[in-house]
């Protein structure tokens, strides 16, 4: 027999409105009545915080348990309610994971989140029993999610594809943009439109660009972009063709005829007061790139005649990070970029530009997060070899094994596992390499360096770490949301994040000095997702550099003016795992390489990572289709990367 709940301060006398409720809910359990799932369950799971891990891309996603995505509807919660009947025990209701888990009764990753015998364990054991007495059913998960259907949006051109689109509009390559207001990363990128604001600093700099720009072009003549050779200042014919012609590739889609009327008469006015065609064409020119329609791009609207541009804009600020060509603005206009079939002929011929290359290396760049490689200082005393230099070098070791894998058809998971890479002098010296003859020339990675792919790469061991020493849980916090593309859970408000402090009395590993996240129960449902992946890694140092034992240089404190820097060597335990992935045990970067490479959920994340650079967005349940379709062309491709972006354009590019 199911016990009810029975919750309030007794001592003192509840007010009447938790009185009733309390009265109402106890005689509805004693009644036999299961309680009311959307009112008296779900708040006790997210009071638990349960849905901060179990959501579409929490850390522990793969698992039965998923939250409905989003700002969740009565009947997804509904839904949900019901597909919990996965998580019950038939034969033994009070041993169903649904129970052992969250009250820790058993091994649970997350903690304990319901205390055991508590009245929130009454009422899920009453929720649990009722769904064991109904008959079993087959849950379509995709109920519990919250639809969410693209609609129209607008995606501000980044810094990057400023410059790109100048360059190609212009032929320009000063890359101006560079000097704007910083962009921000949002979901792992600079492009996500949710916060694409424009601040008055960087309008300010867009109308200073253009000026700067379109005086620039115009100081010899501007012949490169004037399409007709005009003698005088009111040529009408000349006039109205440079507006449509510099419209159409500056707007990436034909003028209407009001717009060419409004930029005829601009142009026709200030050529007429200075006398001179080049003076109304660089006014147009300037006051074009300040437009809204130069400076942003319109997806998913609602006139048939401006989305097959729309679909142009989408390919190519994809695959070039640009805007279309004349062939792809000419294949929207004739109606080739309706189909799947036309789109992917679009996306092949693209894909051989050098300009699809920029856009895989900036693709490449923000992923790995290299803006976080600029900058960056060590503790001289400890790493006199570090410099901007290597840094550098760090950087193009990685770039050079993505182009290899893309560029040359492999297979992109080789990325996590490869064992050769790319280096130079400096690098080689850092890795215990012998110098390379040719600069970045491609070398193996002899076993027993014990490294392979990204995790083996300096850039990557040297981002996630401090100055002075490695950061265990920066390097498994960058797994679990680069790699496995997991959000893992922001730490309770008030907690400090201070670790031990290293002294010459007390020197201490790193995972000892981690042991106070997993023995502090608010810090240990975290942290014991995200310390034990860096405690694998921690046979590579704050540069990347293999290590047998950790060398610690304690050096004294400025009024210790007598005393020497003390050195001391620690043996150092690098077994490491990934919670959540079958086999995960692991001891260097190389094992974790081949044990991502091999996870479905790192193939997937790649996948997903593409998606949201090319969609400028987080992912939703309405993807999830065009997902698993993207997930099984590129796995059935040999993980060849070209045949991902093409995949994901023919399911996007034309989606409404």
């Amino acid at each position: 027999m199911t016990s009810c709940p029975v919750e309030g301060n007794f001592e003192r006398i509840p007010s009447k409105t938790v009185l009733i409720a309390a009265i109402l809910s106890l005689a509805a359990c004693l009644s036999g009545a299961p309680p009311d799932f959307a009112k008296d369950v779900y708040p006790i799971l997210e009071r638990a915080g349960c849905q901060e891990c179990h959501r579409d891309n929490g850390v522990a996603s793969a698992t039965r348990l998923r939250f409905p995505e989003g700002k969740p509807t009565a009947a997804s919660v509904e839904a949900f309610g019901r597909s919990l009947s996965a998580l019950v025990d038939r034969a033994a209701v009070e041993k169903s994971a649904l129970l052992i888990k969250p009250t820790q009764r058993t091994a649970h990753a997350g903690g304990k989140r319901i205390e055991p015998g508590s009245a929130g364990e009454k009422t899920l054991l009453a929720w649990a029993t009722h769904l064991a007495s109904l008959p079993p059913v087959a849950v379509d998960r995709e109920v519990a999610m919250e639809q969410t259907p693209a609609g129209p949006v607008l995606r501000r051109l980044t810094h990057a594809q400023y410059n790109n689109t100048i360059r190609d509009l212009l032929g320009d390559e000063s890359r101006i943009a560079s000097q704007f207001p910083p962009e921000d990363f949002v979901n792992g990128f600079r492009n996500q439109y949710q916060a694409q604001n424009t601040s008055p600093l960087l309008a300010e700099a867009y109308s200073n660009a253009a000026e700067r720009l379109a005086r620039k072009i115009f100081l010899g003549g501007g012949d490169g972009i004037i399409p007709c050779k005009s003698k005088s200042f009111d040529d009408a014919g000349c006039r109205e063709r440079f507006v449509r012609e510099v419209g159409r590739r500056a707007f990436r889609r034909p003028l209407s005829e009001v717009e060419v009327s409004r930029y005829d008469k601009l142009f026709k006015g200030e050529a007429a007061s200075k006398k001179k065609f080049q003076a109304g064409a660089q006014l147009t020119v300037e006051t074009m790139l300040q437009s809204p329609n130069f400076l942003m791009r319109s997806e998913n609207g609602f006139d048939p005649e401006i989305r097959p541009y729309e679909a142009a804009g989408k390919l190519s600020y994809f695959f070039w990070n640009s805007m279309p060509d004349e062939e792809l603005l000419r294949a929207a206009g004739a109606g080739d970029l309706s189909s799947a079939e036309g789109i992917e002929k679009q996306a092949r011929r693209m894909l051989a530009s050098p300009k699809a290359r920029e856009a895989v290396d900036e693709f490449l760049s923000e992923w790995m997060r290299f803006d976080r490689l600029v900058g960056t200082v060590r503790e001289r005393r400890l790493y006199p070899q570090f410099t901007a230099e290597l840094t550098l070098a760090m950087t193009e070791e990685t770039r050079r094994l993505v182009n290899e894998l893309v560029w040359s058809q492999g297979n992109f998971m080789e990325f996590f596992s490869s064992a050769h890479t790319f280096v130079n002098s400096d690098l080689a010296r850092v890795y215990g390499l012998p110098a390379p003859k040719a600069e970045y020339e491609k070398v193996s990675l002899p076993a027993a360096l014990e490294r392979a792919g990204i995790l083996g790469h300096a850039s990557f061991l040297t981002m996630t770490s401090k100055p002075s020493e490695t950061s265990p849980t920066a390097r498994g916090l960058f797994v679990r949301e680069q790699f496995l593309c997991q959000e893992v859970p922001q730490p309770p408000p008030g907690v400090s994040s201070n670790l031990p402090p290293v002294t010459r009395e007390k020197p201490m590993t790193q995972r000892e000095r981690l042991s106070v996240h997993l023995n502090n129960e608010s810090c240990a449902s975290c942290h014991s997702l995200i310390d034990p992946i860096g405690l694998g890694l921690e046979k590579f140092d704050a540069i990347g550099a293999r290590r047998e034992k950790l060398k610690l240089t304690i050096f004294p404190a400025r009024f210790e003016r007598n005393e020497d820097a003390k050195t001391v060597e620690l043996d150092l335990d690098t077994k490491g795992q990934v919670a959540g992935l079958p086999n995960s045990a692991f001891s260097s970067p190389g094992e974790l390489g081949r044990i991502l490479a091999a996870s479905p959920q790192c193939q997937q994340c790649v996948v997903k990572q593409l998606f949201r650079w090319m969609a400028g967005r987080h992912e939703g349940a309405s993807d999830r289709a065009a997902l698993d379709r993207a997930y099984e062309d590129f796995r059935g491709s040999g993980f060849r990367f070209q045949e991902l972006m093409i995949s994901l354009a023919k399911q996007n590019v034309s989606r409404r």
